[in-house]
């Protein structure tokens, strides 16, 4: 496929979160309309897509600075594209202009083409001067918007900036190598030998120096390793499953928590999630795994509808958030959330974490946890809910912002008092 059609892609992907939708979705909508791309060019229309939203802020800066006026949406996303590839990429340059130009020619019968020209030719000319600019603005800067940055100054004053950096850094790529089946060391050595770089964060994580497709991964297919984030494996390590034990992963798509479960523990899982989709995901992996849970396809909070009454050892509350902390595998989220989102998460939160406090039995736990960067969702969260529940009683917290190797994430372990 043309390098023009590719771009072409990809600026339907910005037009598409321009209009408030999801990226991943929209990038799934184009696999399947386009189920003959070859794998070299899916991963480039991915990283042109990603790419874009990733550095969005600091593109439309100097877009807005190289134009006397604004063009049609479709001529304004295929420019945007191109100057991620003259920026990041090592496309070469000429071909990335030609094919632009070209594209942009189609529209509105050739009156954009020479504007595409003179607007992409301009900024290779003046790219280091429209850089040295974007340092003086901080959405251009960081490339988030003046109400998140806003956020971030506020939570964590003393932190903010390297938050900020953090956010638009390329996520790390860790695996969780399962107990049951290998080792740390031992899985290590085998990437070794396979001429893959690899270092041990910690427990059961690895994280790879360059992402990998699953099905270059030695032993994936068969169980011994599982893609997670090293801030997501926290999650099982912190609610410390015992054999024996009754859990609850409330909110379990797509499993990767559920299948970490179950291999500390020779526990009795239920696996719950409101989508019969998401629930499916659940299940395939933990065949993968070759675990079993027992699998519900409810919302938590409406506990007639799915429990039986017996309480929980322990409960895994993983709860809808903003996903403010996941920015960097969702570059999109950034530009399609707004101010007043957390607050909005937060009240819905409420009854799902009332509820599923319930079926946590006397001295027994919840992990309250997000992937969100907001206090709204976290602290705040955590301190109102022990307000309206004097039985408990918070025994750990974690605020993780995302670093060089994990995503952003918040946890409070709830401790159940005896009566």
């Amino acid at each position: 496929m043309s390098l023009s059609h590719i771009q072409g892609l990809a600026a339907d992907t910005v037009s598409a979160v321009a209009q408030g939708r999801n990226l991943s979705d929209e990038l799934a909508l184009l696999y399947a309309q386009h189920a003959g791309l070859p794998a070299q060019d899916r991963g480039m229309l991915h990283d042109l897509a990603h790419g874009v939203q990733r550095f969005y802020g600091s593109l439309d800066f100097m877009l807005a600075r190289l134009l006397a006026k604004s063009p049609p949406p479709r001529v304004r996303a295929l420019l945007l594209v191109a100057m991620y590839q003259l920026q990041h990429t090592r496309n070469a340059p000429h071909a990335v202009v030609n094919e632009a130009v070209r594209h942009i020619g189609r529209i509105g019968k050739g009156r954009y083409r020479a504007l595409g020209n003179a607007v992409l030719r301009r900024f290779q000319r003046e790219m280091p001067a429209l850089l040295a600019a974007c340092a003086d603005d901080d959405v251009a800067r960081y490339n988030l918007p003046v109400w998140w940055l806003g956020r971030l100054r506020r939570d964590y004053p003393d932190a903010w900036r390297q938050i900020a950096d953090d956010c638009s850094a390329h996520p790390p790529f860790t695996l969780r190598v399962n107990p049951r089946r290998s080792s740390v060391a031992a899985y290590l050595a085998e990437l070794a030998a396979d001429g893959i770089a690899a270092t041990p964060l910690g427990g059961a994580a690895v994280m790879l120096a360059h992402a990998l497709p699953v099905h270059k991964l030695g032993g994936f297919a068969e169980g011994r390793v599982s893609v997670q984030d090293f801030g997501a494996q926290r999650a099982a390590v912190l609610l410390a499953p015992q054999d024996g034990e009754r859990i609850l992963d409330a909110c379990a798509a797509p499993g990767g928590k559920s299948g970490h479960l179950l291999e500390l523990a020779d526990c009795r899982l239920t696996a719950l999630d409101i989508s019969p989709q998401r629930l499916a995901r659940v299940a395939d992996n933990l065949q993968r795994l070759g675990l079993t849970a027992q699998l519900h396809c409810a919302d938590a909070a409406n506990l007639p509808a799915w429990h039986d009454g017996v309480p929980f050892d322990a409960v895994l509350a993983d709860i809808p958030c903003t996903a403010s902390g996941t920015i960097r595998r969702n570059p999109d989220v950034r530009w399609l959330r707004r101010p007043d989102d957390a607050a909005k998460t937060a009240a819905q939160q409420i009854p799902l974490l009332d509820a599923l406090w319930h079926t946590v039995r006397p001295g027994g736990r919840m992990l309250l946890a997000t992937c969100s960067l907001f206090r709204e969702e976290n602290q705040d969260q955590c301190r109102n809910f022990l307000a309206r529940h004097p039985d408990a009683v918070l025994q750990h917290e974690s605020i993780l912002p995302p670093d060089t190797r994990q995503d952003g994430f918040y946890y409070a372990l709830l401790h159940k008092s005896v009566a």
